[in-house]
């Protein structure tokens, strides 16, 4: 059996814990490795080779910094195929996801190659008499990330490559669940020529992460994950003074109004709601179409999303792989009898899907709940599976009330024609993340990722100006040089 290794000293380091998580195939069902639960003595020989790291990392001149970023994104285009592979084996989704996810964490990379002039700071001259004021922008010190099953490579590349742009030590707890991405990329980082213990991976599951959270040598954490679990990293975080950027849950609406283009609407809607399985924090999970559409917005839906082809991860004829545990396809499972039994309308069925020779996967399918209510389990709760609810609305302000009395605050979008609409949507919505005639708001890597409410603990997003921002601390300087000789003898001339 496969035992999946640490990352420390540049090399993939074995455990010698004897305690395991078992790793299974969605797609088969197969058992296929081991990762181990790290234990504390080893993760305190790590965090003690991180804190002699830091101070020499930080003090490496920006631009070779810069330069070690691009070689690194250099060798995730020259591996990007072999990637997308690791991430479609471990997680489930298909190929053409996984190759879009990781494009999505490039980009990312490509941001922190411009550290240098990311790190820039403000400079005021003569603010008093010959005195001047300035700021500059230092690393926190070592900083860790507590990643998601989801993306395997996407989330963990919005957090390590900032991070050590800006002159950090990071430490990287990648899902017990995808472990084997981290490795790749940790990797490629030591290969693009990143010092030894500038980036470290450790496997475990909780007992790895509350020891994350109790280590008074880690500065930060960044988190994405369940809002149960935001909540409680960002409380037990205080406790340490640490910095956090928790990411909770979603339940992303999409508001379709009777002047969208339907065609357009529900293209987008397919996509948005079922790629990845569901199993994403942007995916679109409320449906909210307007007055006299209704019906023909539903047969259009169902007629579209019962063509999705679900099948083996790397299969090139599949549309939609399986989720990622037996466990979970039980919870998804669940859901959707609780939306049987809470009386709303199953239009389309996903269960009880069985490949041919994939017996044993987690295959569930396109699900689409009609005339769901506000008070029912399946609309208040996140599901992190390819179930779509469905709330027909009378009107724009019924919608929008709704919308904003959601716990969760992560992304929305709205279809329409009315640009005056468009813009009273995207000024009243509360959420962070607003999509106009686009089904999945998530934006580019120079702008941050990060929602509202229910859906954010901390108030730091991910990536963009707010990362810079997160994985550094500003210190400012007020400076005044008397006069001396030498400076005297040069009979400046004053303004007048």
């Amino acid at each position: 059996m496969k035992i999946i290794e640490n990352f420390s000293d540049s090399k993939a380091i074995s455990s010698n814990s004897e305690d395991f998580i078992k790793l299974y195939k969605p797609s088969t069902g197969e058992e296929y490795a081991h990762v181990p639960k790290t234990t504390r003595d080893e993760f305190e020989k790590i965090i003690n080779k991180m804190k002699l790291a830091q101070p020499l990392w930080a003090n490496t001149p920006i631009t070779k910094r810069s330069e070690i970023l691009f070689k690194f994104k250099n060798l995730i285009e020259k591996n990007f195929d072999l990637i997308a592979k690791i991430i479609s084996e471990e997680h489930g989704k298909v190929f053409s996801d996984a190759k879009g996810s990781l494009q999505r964490g490039l980009e990312v990379v490509d941001f922190a190659c411009g550290i240098p002039h990311l790190l820039k700071g403000n400079h005021s001259i003569n603010v008093g008499t010959n005195v001047d004021l300035f700021d500059i922008k230092q690393p926190l010190g070592i900083c860790a990330g507590i990643t998601p099953f989801n993306f395997p490579a996407m989330v963990p590349m919005w957090m390590f490559p900032l991070s050590i742009a800006c002159g950090n030590a990071f430490m990287l707890k990648p899902s017990e669940k995808v472990p084997q991405c981290s490795l790749k990329l940790a990797e490629l980082m030591s290969e693009a020529g990143l010092p030894d213990n500038v980036l470290t991976v450790v496997n475990g599951d909780k007992n790895i992460v509350d020891l994350i959270l109790q280590c008074e040598d880690i500065s930060s954490v960044s988190f994405v994950g369940s809002t149960p679990v935001a909540k409680y990293i960002y409380t037990e975080c205080s406790k340490t003074n640490k910095r956090v950027q928790a990411l909770g849950g979603a339940k992303n609406h999409m508001l379709i109004m009777e002047d969208a283009n339907l065609e357009d609407a529900v293209n987008g809607l397919i996509g948005a709601a079922f790629g990845s399985a569901g199993e994403r924090c942007m995916a679109t999970s409320v449906a909210m179409p307007v007055g006299n559409i209704q019906k023909p917005f539903m047969d259009l839906l169902k007629e579209k999303a019962s063509k999705i082809k679900v099948g083996e991860s790397l299969d090139p004829q599949s549309e939609m792989g399986p989720l990622i545990t037996k466990e979970h396809k039980q919870k998804v499972l669940s859901y959707i009898e609780k939306g049987v039994q809470e009386g709303a309308k199953l239009e389309l069925d996903g269960r009880g899907i069985s490949l041919q020779g994939y017996e044993n996967g987690n295959f569930v399918g396109p699900t689409i709940f009609n005339n769901v209510t506000d008070g029912m389990t399946i609309y208040k709760e996140e599901i992190f599976g390819p179930v779509l609810s469905v709330l027909n609305m009378n009107n724009f302000e019924e919608a929008i009330k709704l919308i904003n009395k959601h716990q969760f605050g992560n992304g929305t979008s709205i279809y329409t024609s009315s640009g005056s609409l468009a813009r009273n949507f995207m000024k009243n919505v509360q959420i962070g993340m607003v999509g106009i005639n686009i089904p999945i708001p998530v934006p580019m890597s120079f702008y941050t990722f990060g929602g509202w409410k229910g859906s954010i603990f901390g108030g730091h997003g991910m990536h963009g100006e707010e990362g810079i921002n997160f994985y550094t601390k500003r210190k400012t300087i007020t400076s005044r040089w008397p006069d001396d000789v030498a400076g005297a003898s040069l009979n400046m001339p004053t303004m007048k």
